[in-house]
């Protein structure tokens, strides 16, 4: 159906001519006269249809007064100008949607690769977490040279539980790249990021990518896109947004799905007609902290943007905060980002983002002001967590075999450590010494971090993650998630049902495309999706893909059904054996192997039946002279379940644990109920 009509903007009346208190009002507006009006322009009979820019270098509309970060240094004094040599951007989607392969493709353009020089894809994801998941975690800078101007690119995570990392970033930028995929369109994240490009008055720039793919459809998304900036209050000047195609894969770029070249310059071309920084360069210098970073030899390092001033090596600067006492630094090293590294400088101006050594005492939401000018910016204010789990010290039997660093102490200075960086991250003592209560932005978001301190050498215990509830008019409110499902025809039945019972809301159902793939929405209790992923993907034999966003608090939506199946428990400890996985199986499914390790109480399995059960997992045959020892065979083992970290912690009960060490992953019942459990 034709879109309706916008209509225009109605023009503002003019302000009535002054006079005295003692007049009358007919005298005061007896002089107006309706010549002074100005006149009316006609409405379209219908909406001009939506056209991408073309490539060419073209002025960009004043940004929103007010509203862009510079705005911030409006406490200092002097004219704002713009900076002509630089550009500030930030790539925002949705995860998935081809943002850090867009990056490679920019830096290919930009000539940062030698011809002969081998690049591994996605080279902005040096995180070894970060290559096996697939998926951004932390946000990165990197800087390109294009006809004699900078462009500052900060690459963002996708996913909703790393949303603190693109709240930070937005505050050092001008203007934005929203990257949507050709045929999916604007997803739940792309809302959320859009969101907030928006309340900070960027100019966003719409790069629909994938548009090589056989499904593409541009001109729904386009459309899908404009519907979502009206939806979120976008202004006139941010609206009337450019458009770009691209396939970062294959490199290619254009005005038009139909005009597309072999290279990133019509991309590189549009990027150069975003808004410059605003910026004052003869006022006190002040610079925001949006992130730090630790070098083994240089320390720690404050990331951030100069809204005024300039800054040189070996200054004394100050830190402020609203909340804190200021305190003096000295500048030890300045950097500036340079391609993929960052290269050493004397000074820098306004409108640079750059890199500080020897801010020891910086954190992020700091101000690095001049001395003689301590006027702190407003600090950094991101959405508060929404789920929690404890961390606690490792006291199973194998405590100490695997890890490097096991007690409180170690824990707790790791978790510190975290905060500096991690501002979506809370961490709070528990009544016990032992036992520290960790919040987040979601299940992933935690995982990330346990994931980590994995790696790095810790053993720790993690409780079951819990939803953080609120008290509203003296009610209980809790967190409630947008859940997006696409999954085939033939399971969406299975997919409402699972849903309908965590106490989900149906919001819409779209029709199916042309390969039988339907969406569903849902509004659905946090806690509800807590240990979901698995049950969807069994029901739909992992056809499903889910996406979700946090909606807000609403009240209690009262009690969830129970976990159908219990575990299995190792009835002692000992080594397992193929003759007694052969005799247990039956009971359930099976998470150890033979020769595996195990002690008394851990979790070994999955109850075919609710509640729990005690095995003797490390039964031997008997030896007699009727019966041969032998070696055993795992004939009839049947297939194990293989649980990785997110799996066990979607896994476990309230009265259950995740033991974590570098080398292991297990399970454990908390405490053994006297005559509770039932023996096998």
């Amino acid at each position: 159906l034709p879109r309706l009509p916008r209509l225009p903007r109605l023009p503002r009346l003019p302000r009535l001519p002054s006079s005295p208190r003692s007049s009358s009002t007919s005298s005061s507006t007896s002089s107006f006269t309706p010549s002074a009006l100005p006149s009316t322009p006609s409405i379209p009979a219908s909406r001009p249809a939506r056209r991408a820019p073309t490539c060419t270098v073209a002025p960009p509309a004043p940004p929103v007064s007010g509203a862009t970060p510079e705005s911030a240094a409006a406490g200092a004094v002097g004219e704002f100008v713009d900076r002509d040599d630089i550009r500030n951007i930030a790539i925002i989607a949705h995860v998935d949607h081809g943002k850090t392969t867009l990056v490679d493709a920019l830096l290919s353009e930009a000539k940062v690769f030698r011809e002969n020089e081998a690049v591994q894809e996605r080279v902005m994801d040096s995180n070894d977490l970060e290559r096996e998941r697939g998926i951004t975690i932390l946000a990165k800078n990197a800087a390109v040279e294009y006809n004699g101007v900078k462009v500052n690119i900060v690459d963002t995570p996708g996913h909703a539980d790393f949303g603190g990392e693109v709240e930070r970033v937005l505050n050092m930028v001008d203007a934005a790249l929203l990257v949507v995929d050709a045929v999916e369109g604007p997803k739940p994240q792309t809302r959320f990021v859009l969101k907030k490009a928006i309340a900070l008055g960027l100019k966003v720039l719409v790069v629909v990518n994938k548009i090589d793919r056989p499904a593409s459809r541009p001109e729904y998304v386009i459309d899908k896109t404009f519907d979502l900036f009206m939806e979120l209050g976008a202004s006139d000047w941010q609206i009337d947004f450019p458009i770009v195609y691209t396939s970062a894969t294959k490199k290619l770029s254009g005005p038009e799905p139909d005009q597309l070249q072999e290279n990133f310059l019509c991309l590189l071309d549009t990027i150069i007609t975003l808004p410059k920084p605003k910026v004052i360069p003869d006022a006190p210098l002040r610079l925001l902290v949006s992130n730090v970073d630790y070098d083994e030899f240089k320390g720690r390092m404050a990331i951030g943007r100069i809204l005024s001033g300039d800054i040189a090596k070996s200054q004394q600067i100050l830190i402020c905060h609203p909340d804190k006492e200021d305190k003096k630094a000295k500048i030890v090293d300045l950097f500036a980002f340079s391609n993929l590294g960052r290269k050493q400088v004397d000074n820098a101006g306004a409108g640079d983002i750059v890199m500080l050594s020897g801010m020891n005492d910086a954190d992020i939401g700091d101000t690095i002001c001049a001395v003689d000018f301590p006027n702190p910016l407003p600090p950094l204010v991101v959405e508060e967590p929404t789920v929690r789990m404890t961390f606690s010290v490792n006291t199973s039997e194998f405590a100490g075999r695997e890890g490097k660093y096991v007690t409180s102490r170690n824990i707790r200075d790791r978790l510190m450590k975290e905060l500096d960086k991690n501002i979506a991250l809370r961490v709070a003592d528990t009544e016990s010494a032992d036992t520290f209560e960790v919040s987040g932005r979601g299940a992933l978001h935690l995982t990330v971090l346990i994931e980590t301190m994995r790696r790095e050498g810790y053993e720790i215990m993690i409780g079951a993650p819990s939803v953080i509830m609120k008290k509203v008019d003296g009610e209980r409110h809790e967190p409630f998630e947008n859940v997006e499902v696409e999954v085939n025809e033939e399971y969406m039945g299975a997919v409402v049902d699972l849903l309908g019972r965590r106490k989900g809301m149906m919001t819409g159902m779209g029709s199916c495309n042309t390969e039988g793939v339907c969406s569903v929405t849902y509004t659905v209790p946090t806690r509800g999706l807590l240990g979901i992923k698995n049950s969807i993907l069994t029901a739909t034999r992992g056809t499903a893909v889910m996406n979700t966003i946090f909606d807000g608090y609403h009240k209690y939506a009262g009690d969830l059904p129970v976990k159908e199946n219990g575990s299995l428990l190792a009835y002692e400890s000992g080594k397992v054996t193929t003759y007694a996985i052969e005799a247990a199986q039956t009971r359930g499914r099976l998470m150890v192997k033979p020769q595996e390790e195990v002690y008394k109480n851990q979790v070994v399995g999955v109850h075919q039946r609710s509640g729990d059960l005690a095995l003797n997992i490390c039964k031997t045959k008997q030896l007699t002279n009727f019966r041969a020892a032998g070696n055993d065979k795992s004939a009839g083992v049947q297939g194990l379940l293989e649980l990785s970290l997110d799996d066990a912690i979607e896994y476990i009960s309230n009265d259950e644990v995740v033991e974590v060490t570098p080398k292991s992953i297990r399970i454990m019942k908390k405490t053994a109920e006297k005559g509770g459990s039932k023996r096998s």
